[in-house]
Formats: C-alpha cells, structure tokens, sequence
C-alpha cells in the first residue's frame, strides 16, 4: 500500500473534482494544481498549492508550459526504494508525488464540433498532460494515476478503508486505464490530422472504443457479447440514445435498431419503420405521424408482431394509442422524443408491461457520409457507407409507357427502403407504403416472388424496386402477373432489352437509377 502525501491535480473536466479532494485532505495529503483546477479548488475552501511554487517558474506561452519541469516529473518517476533515484531527488530539491489526477484537453470533442477551426483544434492537443500520465503511470509502483472521474467514486472508497492509501492492484489497473486513455487521445489527434490531408486510404489504421455495456449474450444464447462506443459517438446516434423504459437491450435489438435508425435517416418527411432481423417489414411516409405508424404496421402485421418500431418525429399520443391496440406487441420503439402522454399509453399497457424498450435519440441530424467497416478473417474491410441519396432525378425512362407523378413519388420511397433490405432485394410500395419485402434471397425472381406474396392483392397497381438489375425477364414477369404498374432498377444487365420488352408488353413503366444497392 502506498500511503499518498502529495498529490499533483489537473484537470478539463472537473465533475467529482472537489469531492475527490476533500478526500485527500481529509487524509492529510498536500494538493499541486494548476490554473482553473487550482481556482475550483480554493473556490470550494480548499487549499492547494500552486504548480509554479513547486518548479519557480510561471505558467508560460499561454498555458502551453505548465508541468513540464524536471521537479514535477522527477517527482513523479522517482522509484522510492532506489537510494540512487532518493539521492539524487534530495540534492535537487525534489519532493516524491504520490498521485496524478489529470484528464486532458477534450481534444475529440473540439475536432468533432464542427464549427471548431483548426486553431481551436490544435489548441486543444494536450502535451503536458499525457507526459505526466504517462510518467505517472509507468511508475505505478509508487504514484496512483487517476485520469478519469468515473474512477473517482472507488479511489474515494479505497482511501477511506486504507486510512490515505492506495494499493498496488489498484495502482495497476490505473495504469493500464491511463495508457489507454493516452493511446485513444492520440489516435484521435492521428485521425483528425489524417482526415485533415484527406488522402483517402490509410497505410495503416487504428480504432478506439468504449464498453457502454456488457449484454446478457450476443445473437444467440450460447455466444458472449458487449457494446462498445465511439469515443465522441454523434448526439443522435444509438450509442447516445436514452433508455427511457423496458428491459436491458440484446445484441439483436441493438443491431434492429441500427438499421432502423439508419433508414429513417433518409426521410425529410414523417415517417415510421418496421424491423425484423433487420431487414424492414414495414415503411410508411404521410403528412401524420399516427398514418405513418397505421401504413407501416399494415403492411405486413404478421412480421410486424414483435418488431423493432422507428420514428423521426416525436411519437405523440395518437401514434402511442394506435400501437398499444389490442393485439399488438412490439420489442422496442426508438423516436426523437416521446410526448407525456404518449409516454404514459406506452408504458402502462398492461400486456406489455416492463417488457417494451423505449429509447430517445434526440433530434435526428443529416449526417455526413461516413466509412463502414466489416471483419473478416485476418483482415478488415472498409468502404465509403451506401449514402447514396439520389432522387431519382438522373433517372432514365426505358419504356414506352410514362411515369405518373403519384408513381415516381413512390419509386422513389421505394428506392430508399430497397437500398435497406439484404440482397437480393425487392420491395413493394404503395401509396407511401411498404407492402411486400422480398429479402436476402439468392435468385431476383425468389426475391420477387416472396414480395409479391406478401402485398397479396395490394400489389395491384403498385410499384416495385429491385437493388439490382433483373439478369432475366422472369421478374419482370411474375410483376407484371400480379399487377405492378411501374418498377425501378439499376439497369445494366447484358438482357435490359428482354426486362424492358416485358414491361411494354404489359404496359409496366420502367426507369433505370444508374445505381445498385447490394447489402450484404
């Protein structure tokens, strides 16, 4: 056990700070501080010493050189059981530090603000702070390092119990926290100079994430699992959403409710989404919120049972009643925000009790197009994310027959939704509304088939998209059998000429995009 006496804090973020000190003075330690650590502190009565007393130099170059002193680091990585290390501390008048309390400059939350400017930026690369972390650290053996306040409640406790002391298990597992919390500072800074240079590809890359959480089990049972985070995940995105009630997320949910979010993302108007292992099972745009929710559940109520519900606008007490009619269960439903009232419907149901989850993701924000990566065995694969938000306004017509105005607006919702279905992709829509989803099936016609049986009757004078392009006409015709009026698809398939003959035999309008949407 290592008994703290002296004690160097500081610090950017100062939440738990004072009571960690009040801690440390109760067990009689001295406190070094620096600037604004250093006011909080005799702000709240409690003394501190300033760090320019201990080195006889002032802060310098606006702050930039504060710590990086030979009493400070001396003080720091002097092995106390090494005569020649105590000797040569004393000649030079340097006093041992027993604890570093430093967290850094909150360089990633500046790099992702994006009305910082590059000097802010720059201004918030730590360099005092991680040499003294790292010092701090690689000393264990005789300093404590803290570097975060989440670490501060069990410090608290442990120099309660000891009577000032810190052991060394503790000590360890601080180090270990405080060369992780170096390396991500700097992987962050690495990332931000590189995306700066904007040379596309990395020779090499490196990751950092934070366990959030640890999950009762992964897709299945029998198989282990947690959720890790960004360091500085967007204000809208999953890893920020608030469990507002229900049960502990799974592994499954979190995956639905990923791609829930990410279809809905896609929608200027109000809109709600179905999942079901995610793929959608149900879609639907309209002027009212409670329509969208009605269109989407409609569509297909069988797979909606037990589904993941998404909506972009805060779920108001219209939408909740229509989703706690009898008969219904969902898993999980994921909005901006919920209304009181529809808050109250959604968590007094009685059948449903604590099982529903509902999460609240702020506002949800248009998003700049971000890589996505995928592992594989030895290796990593990485592409720019299918952000594709074409209108279809590059579209090319290929039929004799014309697109209506009420028929383009719903090849173009279909177009968005296919984009979110696993290849082979077909989705039928009417209406603003998804009918029928024919999913991850390895032939276009088993895709279309599937889809066409889910809308049933409804596929009448529907429309339909295809992520891909139709390699015989045998789709195109089973859509015709069953009504379809007008379809979109990439085009490129050396038999465009035998799809495009269907569609005029049947009098099917057709529309090539130009793009493909495979998703695997």
């Amino acid at each position: 056990m290592v008994p703290i006496h002296r004690v160097l804090l500081s610090v950017s973020d100062k939440t738990g700070l004072i009571e960690l000190a009040k801690e440390l003075v109760n067990n009689k330690a001295m406190l070094i501080s620096t600037g604004g650590t250093k006011k909080a502190l005799l702000d709240a009565g409690i003394p501190a010493v300033d760090i320019s007393e201990v080195t006889g130099f002032p802060e310098m170059l606006d702050g930039r050189v504060k710590t990086l002193h030979p009493k400070i680091h001396g003080g720091i990585l002097a092995i106390r059981d090494n005569a020649e290390h105590v000797k040569t501390i004393k000649e030079h008048d340097i006093h041992p530090i027993d604890m570093v309390v430093c967290n850094l400059y909150p360089f990633a939350k500046v790099a992702s603000n994006p009305e910082s400017t590059y000097e802010e930026v720059v201004e918030n690369i730590d360099i005092g702070g991680p040499s003294m972390v790292r010092s701090a650290a690689k000393n264990h053996h005789d300093v404590a390092v803290i570097t975060s306040p989440e670490q501060y409640a069990a410090i608290i406790e442990e120099l309660k119990s000891t009577g000032g002391k810190i052991s060394l298990a503790t000590r360890k597992k601080l180090a270990c926290d405080a060369f992780t919390h170096t390396a991500q500072y700097d992987l962050a800074i690495s990332q931000y100079f590189k995306a700066q240079l904007n040379q596309g590809f990395s020779d090499e890359i490196s990751f950092s994430f934070k366990c959030k959480q640890v999950l009762r089990y992964g897709e299945n049972p029998h198989q282990t699992a947690a959720f890790y985070t960004e360091l500085n995940p967007p204000a809208d995105s999953l890893a920020n959403a608030t469990i507002l009630h229900g049960k502990e997320l799974s592994y499954n949910n979190l995956l639905d409710i990923d791609s829930a979010l990410s279809l809905l993302r896609e929608f200027g108007r109000p809109a709600s989404v179905i999942l079901k292992h995610n793929n959608p099972c149900g879609a639907a745009v309209s002027k009212h919120l409670v329509d969208t929710f009605r269109g989407a559940y409609d569509g297909d109520p069988l797979s909606a049972y037990g589904g993941i519900v998404g909506f972009n606008r805060e779920v108001d007490e219209a939408t909740a009643l229509a989703m706690a009619e009898p008969g219904r269960f969902l898993e999980c439903v994921v909005a901006p925000s919920f209304s009181p009232e529809a808050f109250e419907i959604l968590t007094n149901k009685p059948t449903w009790k604590k099982s529903v989850r509902l999460l609240s993701t702020g506002p949800m924000i248009a998003r700049k197009p971000t890589m996505e990566m995928r592992k594989v065995d030895g290796g990593l694969l990485v592409q720019d994310k299918d952000a594709s938000n074409e209108n279809l306004s590059s579209a090319r017509s290929v039929t004799k027959k014309k697109l209506t105005p009420l028929e383009l607006d719903d090849l173009k919702f279909a177009w968005v939704v296919c984009k979110h279905v696993k290849s082979n992709a077909i989705v039928i829509v009417k209406d603003g509304k998804l009918l029928g989803t024919g999913a991850g099936q390895m032939s276009r016609v088993d895709a279309v088939q599937n889809a066409l049986k889910k809308a049933g009757e409804n596929a009448r004078g529907a429309v339909l998209a295809s992520d891909a392009f139709f390699p015989f006409r045998d789709g195109v015709d089973e859509a015709a059998k069953a009504g379809i009026i007008a379809i979109v698809q990439p085009g490129g398939s050396m038999r465009d000429a035998d799809a495009i003959a269907s569609c005029d035999e049947n009098g099917i309008s057709m529309i090539f995009s130009g793009f493909r949407h495979f998703r695997h």
